[in-house]
């Protein structure tokens, strides 16, 4: 996180840019976000359930954001896998599950995170931005559609990484 007096280290979205450029330069900007939140903290805090009785953590929310990119682009997009990351074979989302303070998942966590946005963003920069597919409780979406989704997505996640961090350490920003 950074202090009100430093420097932000986030991208601002374009404030004149095409369609595609302001969409993509709101989601770099809120994953941005997510990961300002996170910095500075060690494996053991990112790991932590900071506000009992919910199970979420930033590392929970770090895996959710994973298998969200996931989801839209690379499975429901694009069509090229049909496995989420961290799902139960039932159909059941497991990002928050994961034995208490299981540091040694940051790291790889972090790692897929990563993939996933470069993935995302490589796609999301090339496809049409009317190029729908059908996703199944949604019916036909749009990339357009997708990309806000995925704006929406990071924005609520960074209230919520918001309180986690304040919890953890008292940090509070941006």
């Amino acid at each position: 996180m950074y202090a009100r007096d430093e420097v932000d280290p986030r991208t601002n979205p374009p404030p004149c840019g095409s369609e595609r450029e302001t969409l993509l330069g709101f989601l770099t900007y809120q994953r941005q976000t997510f990961a300002a939140k996170c910095a500075g903290l060690t494996d053991a805090q990112l790991a932590t359930r900071s506000v009992p009785p919910s199970a979420m953590s930033l590392l929970g929310l770090l895996r959710h954001l994973s298998d969200v990119e996931r989801f839209w682009v690379r499975i429901h997009l694009l069509g090229q896998s049909k496995k989420q990351l961290y799902w139960h074979a039932d159909g059941n989302d497991t990002d928050f599950e994961f034995p208490y303070n299981q540091t040694e998942l940051v790291p790889k966590s972090w790692r897929v995170w990563h993939k996933e946005t470069a993935f995302s963003d490589a796609a999301l920069s090339q496809e049409s931005m009317e190029a729908t597919v059908h996703i199944t409780g949604h019916g036909e979406v749009s990339v357009r559609w997708i990309l806000t989704h995925l704006i929406e997505e990071y924005s609520r996640h960074n209230g919520h990484a918001d309180l986690l961090r304040e919890c953890l350490d008292g940090v509070v920003g941006e």
